[in-house]
């Protein structure tokens, strides 16, 4: 069956029917009779990023700046429609009269967290990630385009969900009902050997960019979280990856790809991916690539760890192998200078708090504010928000993780937030 012979996917859908789907899915209707999208919204503009929020001052906390590493005693941080309008020590700061006021005293203060791969797909599960600290987050993927309403949620009503970046739907030889989630997909259902052909793989990424993802997401490797499957199994070569890479490059996005096998991974990346998610197997001459390409590796630790635990014993097997290889790849990347992005891989319901990652971040052998910087300025670079989100600093968004803890001595004191606040909203 030929796919290029098929209209170009309609952009009518984007905004209305797909949104109002998904956001039937995500279990909300907030978002199910948006406003036009604009140029500048699509594109996530600051306005985008930066909704209107709350005023708050956050006063008397210790601040961690984690760009700088600079640490303010009796601090105060000013959010003003839902923005940093000023941030440091108390003493040196004015600060507006009538404000609503939270009280940090003898508790840290820092950015709101980055989940730089999560799966979000339901309004439930959003509320919990940003609950967990979770204030901006990227898609690993959802069946039926969940996250891209879940992102136009953040944007109405950003005490509900992460700012987001949204994957869309999953570039996989094997869409399954996937194909259901978009008219312009359905024609991919009678493919023999399934997602494999130049024409239906770019078909999979255009569509994807008509319905308003923001990444690509695609696999080099079969899961690891499925015993029937062999994670180094590869499904898809150099040059399906590269067709994949130039589609969405020509959209202007970028592609996250779950690997885990070395040539997998090497593929992967001298395809021109922009983020390796996984990647347990990563040998040297890859990272090496990465760095020099400036590919970020995104592990998701918190995932690998959590097989361990799993009562089939193929997936215990698993994870308790992996993880010890995966955490010397973190740290080998590490060393060589490739940038790291903490990511959970939180799916099917359950949340997992970014703090768990950036624990097993620094259990892998990164200095505290390294891995934190994982989840902070590391993660928002990888998104593109770095004048956004990771910093408190004036002009950043007004996210704010409140703990109990000095978090340079313990970071999983990152795991339990004290307090959230979401765009200058607190939870």
């Amino acid at each position: 069956m030929c796919v290029d012979s098929a209209p170009p996917p309609s952009p009518r859908l984007t905004r209305r029917g797909i949104l109002a789907g998904a956001a039937a899915l995500a279990g909300t209707v907030a978002i199910a009779s948006p406003s036009p999208a604009t140029a500048a919204d699509r594109h996530s503009s600051v306005r985008g990023d930066r909704p209107a929020g709350g005023d708050l001052v956050v006063r008397g906390g210790t601040l961690l700046d984690p760009e700088t590493g600079e640490v303010t005693e009796d601090a105060v941080v000013v959010i003003r429609d839902g923005v940093v309008r000023a941030a440091g020590a108390q003493a040196d700061t004015e600060t507006p009269e009538g404000a609503e006021v939270l009280d940090a005293h003898g508790r840290w203060i820092l950015p709101g967290l980055v989940d730089a791969h999560i799966h979000l797909s339901t309004a439930a599960e959003a509320r919990d990630a940003v609950r967990l600290g979770a204030t901006s987050a990227r898609s690993g993927s959802t069946n039926f385009y969940q996250d891209i309403a879940v992102r136009e949620l953040a944007r109405h009503t950003p005490a509900l969900a992460p700012r987001l970046r949204a994957a869309g739907v999953f570039v996989t030889p094997h869409l399954g009902d996937t194909v259901l989630a978009d008219p312009d997909l359905t024609p991919l259902a009678g493919l023999k050997d399934g997602v494999r052909s130049a024409e239906a793989l770019r078909r999979v990424v255009e569509v994807n960019l008509a319905r308003g993802a923001d990444v690509i997401k695609t696999r080099v490797n079969e899961r690891a979280g499925l015993p029937e499957q062999d994670p180094l199994t590869q499904v898809y070569s150099h040059e399906q990856l590269s067709e994949i890479v130039a589609a969405a490059r020509r959209g202007g996005k970028g592609v996250l790809c779950h690997s885990y096998s070395e040539k997998g991974c090497h593929d992967a990346v001298t395809a021109g991916i922009r983020s390796l998610e996984h990647g347990a197997f990563v040998g040297e001459r890859t990272l090496h690539e990465m760095r020099r390409r400036g590919t970020y590796f995104t592990p998701t630790l918190t995932a690998i760890a959590g097989l361990a635990s799993s009562p089939d014993p193929v997936l215990a097997e698993r994870g308790r192998t992996y993880l010890p290889v995966l955490k010397r790849a973190v740290l080998a990347a590490h060393e060589l200078g490739v940038p790291l992005a903490a990511g959970t891989d939180s799916s099917g319901g359950t949340v997992e708090p970014v703090g768990r990652e950036v624990e097993l971040m620094r259990e892998a052998g990164l200095p505290a504010l390294d891995a934190i910087r994982t989840a902070t300025t590391g993660a928002a670079r990888l998104l593109g928000l770095e004048r956004t989100a990771g910093r408190l600093a004036r002009g950043f968004a007004g996210d704010v993780v409140v703990v109990d803890g000095d978090p340079l001595a313990d970071v999983s004191v990152l795991k339990r937030p004290v307090r959230v606040v979401r765009a200058g909203v607190v939870l």
